[in-house]
């Protein structure tokens, strides 16, 4: 009888512990992918990411939601952090993505692996998920497969924008961002404390970076940049009580949970001026590159 117990458990021990995939090397990797204590942010959702980069969990009965993966490296330290929670990896059901670069995505397969959750992103993000690379119209994807690629990720569903997807009583809506990347999707759901609802947005990154050669005026992408300024404008219009920004870096985690600790009275991270505030600093880089691009059209 007790080889059958241990034979039994083996079996449900190699069902549902995370095999991480090989590390991605980069210059900001380490720093990057550096231990975060996670957090409660608002009612059901939580931070489970690491430093600088983030991954989040919606939490109900039911099953749960993560969003984002990070690195490679990063996805022990995501099925740590949820453990730590007094939460179980193997219970999330879903995986959304905000964009398919190897920094958000590339945790994804292992994590999917761990739990058997349904993977989901915009068509255009999709297939990248599914190839472990960005798609030739990526700005970024000129810097080369060995450097943008990340592991695949097996049957991503895809969805449309404004689709909302439900887990159990939870319901998360994709929202199209296109620019940094052309299959950019942005979150949102509400999540709840006592009688108290607050709107949360997961805002895609809307940084205009690129491979040295990409261009995001002229004949080569025409319509790139107004593209962009349409997304910028709707990650603003969005209903937006908590933004969570991909990189938390962007959204000053790092000051606001020292604010929290030392002034509980007011929550920083509730701040109905987020998604606007986040989007003005992205009108601001995109205008730089912008008008960078320009000069340099100039004085050829």
């Amino acid at each position: 009888m007790l080889p059958i117990i241990i034979t039994i458990v083996l079996c449900i021990t190699s069902q549902t512990a995370l095999r991480p995939d090989p590390p991605k090397e980069c210059d900001d990797c380490s720093r990057w992918n550096a231990p975060r204590e996670p957090f409660r942010i608002f009612g059901n959702t939580y931070f489970v990411g690491v430093a600088d980069l983030s991954s989040v969990l919606i939490v109900s009965d039911n099953g749960m939601i993560l969003v984002d993966g990070a690195l490679p490296q990063s996805a022990p330290l995501i099925d740590a952090n949820i453990r730590k929670l007094g939460f179980k990896t193997e219970n999330v059901r879903l995986i959304v993505n905000s964009h398919a670069h190897f920094d958000h995505a590339g945790g994804i397969a292992a994590l999917q692996r761990a739990s058997g959750a349904t993977v989901a992103m915009s068509a255009a993000g999709a297939r990248a998920l599914e190839q472990g690379l960005p798609t030739p119209d990526d700005p970024q994807y000129g810097l080369g497969a060995t450097f943008m690629s990340f592991p695949p990720v097996k049957n991503v569903k895809t969805v449309a924008d404004g689709e909302v997807i439900k887990v159990g009583d939870l319901a998360i809506t994709a929202h199209l961002t296109p620019g940094h990347t052309p299959g950019g999707t942005t979150w949102s759901w509400r999540s709840c404390e006592g009688q108290r609802c607050l709107s949360f947005v997961y805002a895609d990154s809307l940084t205009p970076v690129s491979a040295p050669d990409f261009r995001y005026t002229g004949s080569a992408n025409p319509g790139l940049v107004d593209t962009f300024r349409r997304t910028i404008a709707k990650v603003a219009a969005l209903p937006c009580d908590i933004v969570v920004s991909a990189h938390p870096g962007f959204m000053n985690m790092d000051g606001k949970l020292k604010e929290r600790a030392t002034k509980p009275a007011k929550d920083p991270f509730v701040d109905p001026a987020g998604c606007r505030t986040y989007a003005a600093e992205a009108t601001k880089r995109l205008d730089a590159r912008v008008a960078e691009e320009k000069k340099t059209s100039a004085g050829r």
